[in-house]
């Protein structure tokens, strides 16, 4: 087990602290920790009891440990609300130790005199003093000392890139809000922050050279949802001051910052800026689509000048090995068209666009390496093959990981599933906006960051895991910290501990721990993976016939016990558990959570409302795909709002959203509330994948239909006349005049019963904003 004793193991299945009289707490070896340590070694003795004003020693001169100690007093004040104070024979002592090997490895001894972290690199101090920090604040007793269990550990990672990457381009996050995601990375000891600094929606890096880049690449219209244009622009940049302040500060903290600036695609904003560095010679404004836009940099000489001046004022602010130049999406249709480009072509000798991509990627590698510093791309850079000095980081699944690494490349693992955290992580309505592909906290625990096809003598090309965080639809810090926390806690683990002792139940105490920390620290963590989902078997109609509702309960994430009541009041850990299915009358409402073995709810406790009205109502994060498409993306109302709520999930290539099951022996009528959103997207070759309605009034139709579902399979089958029942239809409002929501109110054809899916398909022109469904009321009546 990888160094683990038995009493380790045991220590780790326990509750996280015990109390002991006066309101100590003891840190029970291993419990409290994450990134689990390589190898832990308890040790008989007392242990050692932190309290207020203890003191801490490092040697003198030594600026690693001063930089490591001060963190270290600034975590325990917050997380423990303990001081402690500087002292030459303070009981915690920093001490340099040149048998440990490895700058991120550490021992740290606990005895009942006090604590020795030992390390011989700056980050070994660092790690040594974020799991005293850890040790120190095994539960949630603020200010009161903790015993911390007699032990001995011997730490160091299993893989040396442990990133998490932050797309500023789509939207911009303030300094202030880069530094709280650093310092909640160093608490698991991540290393390293990739930052996406450029795409087509803006440039965020200020390049002297050139001006423009921010002065106009920085800023973008929002897009078009209907009634007046936007003219506000939204947007901003780092200058390189900031930047640099950043540097030193994640530094501080153990963390190297990647910088991307994205090329040859996603160059939109840097065309907007300096059109002559495009291909076609025209302006374009800054994109404010999502997805793939057309415009490529242009890989002539004032080109490749170009990007070798905006590399030389980024490796000035940029002290790290590596520097990011994508290379991802870039479709050639504009080299392709370019008579200018393709004579360049001819003139190097290369035979398609997809190597003259290779020897852009090519000149800029050997620029770097000329330098001291190395380049690494997205695994597009391995179509038309790849120069030996570059590295590559895997996204499409871990096929171009393997292939690179097995081809001698370093390669940082990064595939789309599980590890990209913009995805939602539950099906949960409550989730904020986001991708609707869900990647679960056990997803991104159970990935393994070394491919087993990975041939064992290149398995040291494997450089880590790193988790990215795309911001199509993250705007605020909330939404960030949502979507980051707690499954960069599962990366953490992934990247650090080693694969043998990796286990999902017995992380979650742990990770529940940190989570407590994490909110400390005022940071958002999402609580949805473990919060409580209500059920209802056989569907709503059976429940609105009978006027009783059955129920399920369950988490995605089953931790803890399922407590609920029925009486309006907020559950505790003595409310009733749950053990099997519920029945409750009509208009009962229900209120549950799970409660760990220290009776701590996992979660906010969530409700269901099993009135009738509830019932005969649903929000769209409720409904489903139609027949043959798929809702991939949940947007806001607008492109830059700032709430959690609403959201929307759409199917982006057909304007069609579904109930599933509408109780028409129940239901006589309904009303829809119809949104309209912004249809920006930059699809590309896709494009041909929309699907495009034929319109019979000026603006489109909403077109209500029931039985959907079984109409498709009847033409799947072959019977082309198969088609579902018509029960609305509704010409839609111009979008230049017509408010952003509005709702048609309709009635079922007559002799319909059971339940039925009832399917709401727009056939509005996709010149026009995107249209689906917000909410859905069934009405009653006799029928």
């Amino acid at each position: 087990m990888s160094g683990w004793s038995k009493q380790a193991m045991t220590a780790v299945a326990v509750a996280v602290a015990m109390a002991l009289p006066g309101g100590t707490a003891i840190a029970q070896t291993g419990a409290a920790l994450l990134p689990m340590p390589a190898k832990i070694a308890p040790a008989s003795g007392p242990g050692f009891t932190l309290t207020n004003n203890a003191g801490v020693a490092i040697p003198a001169g030594d600026r690693g440990a001063d930089a490591a100690a001060r963190i270290l007093t600034e975590v325990v004040r917050t997380q423990r609300g303990l001081t402690l104070t500087d002292a030459s024979n303070g009981a915690i002592r920093f001490v340099r130790d040149a048998s440990i090997a490895g700058d991120e490895a550490y021992r740290l001894t606990v005895t009942r005199s006090g604590v020795t972290i030992a390390a011989s690199g700056d980050r070994g101090l660092l790690y040594g003093a974020m799991t005293l920090a850890q040790l120190a604040s095994p539960d949630r007793n603020t200010g009161k000392p903790v015993l911390i269990a007699a032990q001995a550990i011997d730490d160091a990672p299993r893989f040396k890139w442990r990133g998490l990457m932050l797309d500023v381009a789509r939207h911009f996050q303030p300094i202030p809000v880069v530094k709280t995601m650093v310092d909640q990375m160093a608490a698991v000891k991540l290393n390293t922050l990739h930052i996406h600094l450029s795409d087509d929606q803006g440039w965020r890096v200020e390049i002297r050279k050139y001006p423009k880049l921010t002065e106009v690449g920085g800023w973008r219209l929002p897009p078009w949802t209907g009634g007046a244009r936007p003219t506000e622009k939204v947007g901003g940049s780092y200058t390189q001051a900031e930047l640099k302040d950043l540097v030193a500060y994640a530094a501080t903290r153990g963390i190297t910052i990647v910088p991307e600036i994205d090329l040859p695609g996603h160059a939109t904003a840097l065309v907007a800026a300096y059109p002559e560095l495009g291909i076609l010679g025209d302006a374009p404004v800054v994109s404010n689509n999502w997805g793939i836009e057309p415009y490529l940099f242009n890989p002539g000489p004032k080109g490749i000048q170009f990007v070798k001046d905006v590399l030389d004022e980024l490796m000035a602010i940029f002290p790290g090995t590596y520097i990011h130049l994508g290379g991802d999406e870039a479709i050639k249709d504009q080299w392709q068209r370019s008579p200018e480009v393709q004579a360049q072509m001819r003139a190097l000798g290369i035979k398609d666009e997809e190597a003259l991509q290779s020897w852009m990627i090519d000149q800029f590698g050997l620029y770097l390496q000329s330098k001291g510093r190395r380049l690494i791309g997205w695994d597009e850079i391995l179509e038309g093959g790849l120069p030996q000095s570059a590295a590559v980081m895997s996204w499409r699944g871990e096929k171009g990981g393997i292939d690179a690494a097995n081809a001698g490349h370093d390669v940082v693992m990064s595939p789309g599933g599980p590890l990209y955290l913009n995805q939602t992580q539950t099906l949960r309505r409550d989730e904020p906006p986001g991708r609707y592909d869900i990647n679960s906290l056990e997803a991104v625990y159970k990935y393994d960051p070394m491919p087993a096809a990975i041939a064992p003598d290149r398995a040291h090309h494997v450089l880590g895991a790193q988790g990215n965080l795309w911001s199509e639809y993250i705007v605020t810090p909330y939404q960030l910290q949502h979507h980051a926390f707690p499954r960069a806690g599962a990366l953490a683990e992934i990247a650090w501990t080693p694969k043998g002792d990796k286990n999902f139940a017995a992380f979650l105490p742990r990770l529940m721990r940190q989570a407590d920390r994490w909110r400390t620290n005022g940071v958002q963590v999402a609580d949805t993976p473990f919060a409580v989902d209500f059920t209802i078997p056989g569907g709503r109609g059976d429940a609105l016939r009978k006027n009783a509702v059955p129920l399920t309960l369950s988490a995605q994430v089953a931790y803890g016990t399922i407590r609920y009541t029925t009486d309006g009041s907020t559950p505790t850990a003595r409310s009733k558990a749950y053990a099997a299915p519920l029945t409750v009358k009509s208009g009962t409402i229900v209120r549950a959570a799970a409660f760990d073995a220290s009776g701590f709810a996992t979660s906010a406790p969530r409700a269901f409302d099993t009135s009738r009205v509830s019932l005969l109502t649903r929000i769209n994060p409720e409904l489903k795909a139609c027949p043959a498409g798929s809702l991939g993306l949940r947007p806001p109302l607008r492109s830059d709002a700032t709430e959690n709520a609403p959201v929307y999930n759409i199917n982006l290539f057909d304007t069609c959203i579904l109930d599933p099951d509408v109780p028409m022996d129940v239901a006589t009528g309904y009303k829809v509330e119809v949104v309209r959103l912004a249809r920006h997207y930059g699809l590309a070759h896709e494009a041909r994948m929309v699907r495009e309605h034929y319109n019979v009034s000026a603006h489109g139709e909403l077109l209500v239909q029931v039985g959907c579902i079984a109409a498709a399979e009847k033409r799947k089958a072959g019977d082309k006349t198969a088609r579902p029942i018509a029960a609305g239809a509704f010409p839609l409002p111009d979008p230049k005049t017509a408010p952003q929501k509005f709702s048609f109110d309709g009635t079922f054809p007559a002799g319909l019963t059971g339940d039925q899916d009832v399917c709401f398909q727009f056939t509005s022109p996709i010149a026009d904003p995107y249209y689906t469904v917000g909410r859905v009321t069934l009405t009653e009546g006799a029928k």
